[in-house]
């Protein structure tokens, strides 16, 4: 049965002048990430020129700029001359790790420096990945920045970076890899999964630094100095410039009584004297070197002031760039603390960066020699063991440790204390000497070691009661 309101319809329809309304929605191309608003890219990133000018401005000013130089290179100084390492408990694992890292293509003693310096340069790094197919070994290769059109996220998830597309070639061609994720793809969601599918010339890792969690590119660690940078320069240019004028003189000549012509003839005879030379005149002459005066105050606490901006932004003290200033030891060491701050983070980010991975390296020698991995086994778990950036000082550490064990045994005699407790304290003092233990684990390993030792003076008792 017909309602009302369809035979409305209906006769709207006859007459012509129905009105057709369009469903609430928007349509989605499958290649909308290749599209890029008019207006500019995500407001926060950087726009995609100014992206290019950033890197390129960063390669200039690490070549031309010495406290370029010194922001980039001394933080690896600090994080990486002592090396790093790879370390997995399994031992067949550790013997997959050490041949990926000194595969003669991976050479990552020499090309983990290398991959830290640009990482600070460009603000993120590309790595495809070359997986043999019959063996599993994993090789890096390398993605210059310069070659990245787009970071492409998932959909659901502004801050997680799905694949990567290349800018294009003479030729039109571009080519778009997957980002590695060291899970399975449920953990992403339809739409994600859908858009991975389209990441078809391979997979890479993609880590970046200096970015937003919307965002999808890291950022230089010069950005923030490169104008700085470049003022700094040329003060010191027109500082070489004033030097040089400074030393410029010239010889005034006064020939008293001459008239005009007389003054003529004498500038067209006379010699101007070499050094250590011999100069003869009467009364009537006198000869008097000028030089210039341009009344310039002494300009050093101007450089030093821009000098510290800079190395201040990069959280860099004036004494780590030859500037001792007003520093003794004592402040030094005060002033160095943020300094280690920032680069002890960096260094985790690097030891992030490689257990990603070498877990990556483990599961491809895994899926291919038809092992299966338990994720909660630790004895599969990569740790990234990191180089100390300072001389720890062990003497006031090691006195602190004895005086902490003394007063927690005393707190435990007087019931005070429970030994969890002491447990915990005694390796929040130990970590300041380098041992980082789990307070549960350590006090597992005393029992363990506790009851062993029961045992052992049990059975001694009884093999000397059976002697005698």
């Amino acid at each position: 049965m017909a309602t009302k309101t369809d035979t409305k319809t209906a006769q709207a329809a006859e007459s012509g002048t129905e009105k057709f309304i369009e469903a609430a929605g928007s349509s989605i191309d499958p290649d909308e990430e290749q599209w890029r608003p008019l207006t500019g890219n995500n407001d926060r990133d950087l726009e995609p020129m100014k992206q290019d000018r950033m890197q390129k401005l960063a390669k200039f000013l690490w070549e031309s700029n010495l406290i370029a130089d010194r922001i980039i290179e001394l933080p690896l100084a600090f994080m990486l001359s002592d090396g790093i390492r790879l370390k997995v408990p399994d031992d067949e694992a550790q013997a997959i790790i050490e041949k990926f890292w000194y595969d003669p293509i991976n050479n990552m003693d020499l090309s983990l420096e290398e991959f830290a310096r640009e990482l600070a340069l460009f603000g993120e790094q590309c790595y495809p990945v070359f997986v043999n197919q019959m063996n599993g070994h994993v090789r890096l290769g390398y993605l210059d920045p310069a070659e990245i059109d787009q970071v492409i996220t998932d959909p659901d998830n502004k801050r997680q970076p799905i694949g990567i597309k290349t800018k294009k070639d003479a030729k039109g061609n571009y080519r778009r890899f997957k980002v590695i994720i060291n899970a399975d793809e449920s953990v992403f969601g339809a739409r994600a999964r859908r858009k991975r599918k389209t990441f078809t010339d391979g997979e890479c890792f993609y880590f970046r630094i200096r970015g937003l969690a919307s965002g999808a590119r890291g950022r230089s660690d010069l950005l923030p100095q490169m104008d700085w940078l470049d003022a700094y320069d040329q003060f010191l240019f027109g500082e070489l410039d004033r030097n040089q004028g400074l030393r410029a003189f010239m010889w005034d000549v006064l020939v008293k009584g001459a008239n005009e012509d007389e003054i003529k003839a004498k500038a067209k005879n006379i010699q101007v004297p070499q050094s250590g030379g011999i100069r003869v005149h009467n009364e009537s002459e006198e000869w008097t070197a000028l030089v210039p005066e341009m009344n310039a105050a002494d300009t050093s606490e101007s450089a030093r002031l821009f000098r510290n901006h800079v190395l201040g932004g990069a959280t860099i003290p004036e004494h780590w760039f030859g500037g001792g200033g007003d520093v003794n030891r004592s402040t030094a060491g005060e002033m160095d603390e943020p300094t280690f701050k920032i680069l002890a983070a960096r260094q985790r980010r690097l030891k992030y960066m490689l257990e990603v991975i070498g877990t990556f390296v483990i599961s491809m020698w895994a899926q291919f020699n038809n092992r299966t991995i338990d994720p909660s086994d630790r004895a599969f778990w990569v740790t990234c063991e990191l180089p100390e950036m300072v001389q720890r000082d062990t003497t006031k550490y090691a006195s602190a440790m004895q005086q902490v064990v003394g007063a927690c045994v005393a707190a435990m005699n007087a019931r005070l204390m429970t030994r969890e407790v002491a447990i915990e304290i005694i390796v929040a003092t130990a970590r300041r000497l380098g041992v980082d233990k789990e307070p549960a684990q350590l006090l597992k390993d005393v029992e363990a070691m506790i009851a062993k030792q029961k045992t052992d003076d049990a059975d001694v008792d009884l093999d000397v009661g059976v002697g005698g």
